[in-house]
């Protein structure tokens, strides 16, 4: 049976007043990154090598929690050796009408796993009393190993502690947070009332305050739960420690993380070079080769080091850890943008916004600049010497590329003739530059749909709340997948490639409730109009006109 032990640590739905009063589903995807960390019972999670790092000096006990583990790591290697005891039908039974067990499924917490764990332990130890008659070497070595794994999980048991909720409701008032009710979510709880001042002033008042009450750190959340067209505003505490713990889980700043990100970036740089050699001429040398592909990878990296620097400064302003940067290979494009993780809470959906609009407003603009100063510079508009030859369609298709084209007039002689330049069999001159500026609007482009855990989809969480955003990120994702089974091979990949790696929410804000405000809405809509635009009719130049056949930009005339 597979359980995600902390998965309602960090909460995760639009609050409703059905969510606090139902069970949350134990089996729900980890909302943090698309990998899911599925455990096969609570010891699952507390014999990993990573709990141990989060058992850290709150008390002395913590120590002693270290040094268990590294004893149960070892012993549980000794364990899993021995005949496993008591039948798989017995212990099935006893899943289904243990207390501690059902517990777990209506509230799924680290308190209540290692309960259940302990109890689990127990069991194992007195069913080795009853059936174990010679005590011989095996008996002992399976012995000791539960016995230092009941030792582990009661000093675990001290560290990980539900929060008393009547104790920490009493440090809710009349100048913070009034609180009406209360429930219990994981080993916190929901407080559902109404801030009597600006939440950045009742933040740090309570986390002080419910962080003594508590003998340890906690974190808040402020969201807002609709219930018959009435909105409550209701106030999330989670302990600290477990909200650290359930990071470290799924953080990609590691070494291995490191060393994947470097990988896939060679990879992707070597795409970006075998992109260049489809738009040469037919008796182009290797000297020609070279000549079209540094501008090219050079325009790349212009694009990708700017957006970069963007999203991290701005990152940095609001305190949010973000993970490394994983490039997204493509033989199609070269790249199919940047991709990663939040590896702290965010403070507020100002950040959940500013974030993705850093990277893709710097990108896009970036993207536009070198397009425009490569036409410019080309001032016989004919790709000058060492020109790509790019299909007519990618430019007299979209909409946005083509107002480029009326505008700065590269591909129209005086009398009207549109594309003078193309050679026949081959395609449209056009500076190596300017293309990376154009391909990078369409790349960046695709990093603006609303779906999943894109860019835009992180856009669309902050502009309109976790639920519309879910709607528009399943209707992203069919419109994609029409889109491929129409021509574009593209728009499928990217579908699946949406779904499965960057599928899911973006996890909430600590402050959900304040607005983002008229200036925030408006560039999220203009973002919203360039990415239609960008995309349609024709995807850019992605679609083809026989069935998943080649883009626009590659192939014969």
């Amino acid at each position: 049976m597979a359980t995600t032990i902390i998965s309602n640590t960090i909460p995760t739905h639009s609050l409703k007043t059905k969510h606090f009063k139902q069970p949350i589903n134990p089996f729900s995807k980890h909302p943090l990154t698309s990998f899911t960390h599925k455990l096969n019972t609570p010891s699952t999670l507390l014999n990993s090598k990573r709990f141990k790092c989060y058992l850290k000096p709150e008390n002395k006990t913590t120590d002693v929690v270290e040094h268990a583990n590294d004893e149960l790591h070892e012993g549980n290697d000794e364990l899993h050796e021995g005949n496993d005891v008591g039948s798989e039908g017995n212990e099935e039974m006893d899943w289904k009408s243990d207390e501690e067990f059902k517990k777990f499924m209506g509230n799924p917490s680290i308190e209540a796993a290692i309960k259940l764990e302990k109890k689990r332990t127990d069991r194992k130890l007195k069913e080795l009393d009853r059936e174990s008659g010679s005590g011989g070497l095996i008996d002992r070595v399976i012995r000791d190993g539960l016995w230092r794994e009941k030792q582990r999980l009661e000093k675990a048991e001290e560290t990980f502690k539900a929060l008393d909720l009547n104790k920490l409701k009493s440090c809710f008032g009349f100048t913070t947070f009034f609180a009406t009710d209360v429930r219990r979510f994981g080993d916190g709880g929901i407080f559902i009332g109404n801030l009597r001042k600006p939440i950045e002033e009742v933040m740090p008042i309570l986390e002080q305050k419910l962080s003594e009450a508590a003998g340890r750190e906690v974190v808040l959340w402020f969201m807002e739960e609709k219930t018959n067209d009435i909105t409550k505003q209701v106030c999330v505490v989670q302990p600290k420690s477990e909200i650290d713990l359930q990071f470290e889980l799924t953080k990609l700043s590691t070494p291995s993380g490191y060393i994947s990100a470097t990988a896939i970036a060679v990879t992707t740089f070597g795409t970006v070079a075998l992109m260049s050699g489809f738009f040469l001429k037919p008796d182009a040398t290797f000297n020609d080769y070279l000549a079209d592909v540094v501008p090219l990878f050079g325009g790349f990296l212009t694009i990708l080091g700017v957006s970069e620097i963007a999203t991290r400064v701005t990152a940095a302003r609001y305190g949010v850890k973000l993970s490394p940067s994983f490039l997204v290979p493509s033989t199609w494009t070269g790249c199919l943008g940047v991709m990663n993780n939040y590896e702290s809470l965010l403070p507020n959906k100002k950040a959940l916004f500013d974030i993705p609009v850093a990277r893709t407003a710097s990108a896009y603009l970036t993207s536009l600049a070198l397009a425009v100063a490569a036409f410019v510079s080309d001032g016989s508009f004919n790709g000058g010497d060492n020109a790509l030859y790019i299909r007519p369609q990618f430019f007299y298709n979209n909409p946005l590329l083509s107002f480029i084209q009326y505008v700065i007039g590269p591909y129209a002689d005086d009398l009207g003739n549109v594309l003078p330049n193309a050679v026949e069999g081959v395609g449209v001159p056009v500076d190596p530059l300017a293309f990376a500026g154009l391909l990078g609007m369409v790349v960046t482009t695709l990093n603006l749909l609303p779906c999943g855990r894109l860019e835009g989809g992180r856009i669309a969480q902050a502009m309109f709340g976790r639920s519309t955003a879910a709607l528009l990120s399943l209707g992203t994702t069919f419109l994609l997948v029409i889109g491929g089974f129409s021509g574009s091979v593209l728009c499928l990949a990217w579908a699946l490639f949406a779904t499965f790696f960057r599928g899911g929410e973006e996890i909430p804000a600590k402050d959900e409730i304040t607005p983002l405000g008229d200036d925030r809405y408006a560039w999220g809509f203009v973002l919203g109009l360039i990415c239609l635009l960008t995309l349609f009719p024709n995807g850019g130049g992605t679609f083809s006109s026989s069935f998943l056949n080649g883009p626009y930009f590659r192939g014969d005339l």
